[in-house]
């Protein structure tokens, strides 16, 4: 399937409770980390084509000390200690296709799931998103 056709096909959807095991292995499996533990607030989202899971994708609730992101975002620790529950991490991102035959995949899942992250989040965890950080920069890999 040409590139254009599957961009146009991608949706993205949270998780459902029974497809948590597949989820959990492929992230174990095939993520560089061989992790899917995540901590509590989180989501689970998988971005599929015609059924088909072509990505994985966990947001989490932000680590409480993180050098490189008060660095960047200039807080103080008052303002951290009010803001942080508002920051959530993406903490897992794997693509499940081929990344030469779809080379703008990633961009369209990411894109995707920023549309409805903030919706999804006051629904499970009762408050709004307001910055999403990478996991380079909480982790103090953080790159300009």
């Amino acid at each position: 399937m040409p590139e254009s056709d599957l961009l146009q096909k991608v949706t993205v959807r949270l998780l459902l409770p029974a497809e948590r095991a597949s989820f959990d292995q492929l992230l174990e499996q095939k993520h560089y980390l061989h992790s899917a533990r995540l901590g509590e607030p989180s989501l689970r989202y998988v971005a599929e084509a015609d059924g088909h899971w072509l990505a994985l994708i966990t947001f989490s609730g932000a680590s409480p000390h993180t050098k490189a992101r008060e660095q960047r975002i200039g807080w103080t620790p008052r303002q951290r200690a009010r803001r942080l529950g508002l920051v959530v991490n993406n903490s897992r991102f794997l693509v499940l296709a081929q990344r030469q035959r779809y080379p703008n995949l990633a961009s369209r899942v990411l894109a995707l799931c920023l549309q409805r992250l903030n919706r999804d989040w006051q629904a499970q965890w009762g408050h709004p998103v307001v910055l999403v950080a990478p996991r380079t920069l909480t982790e103090g890999l953080g790159r300009a």
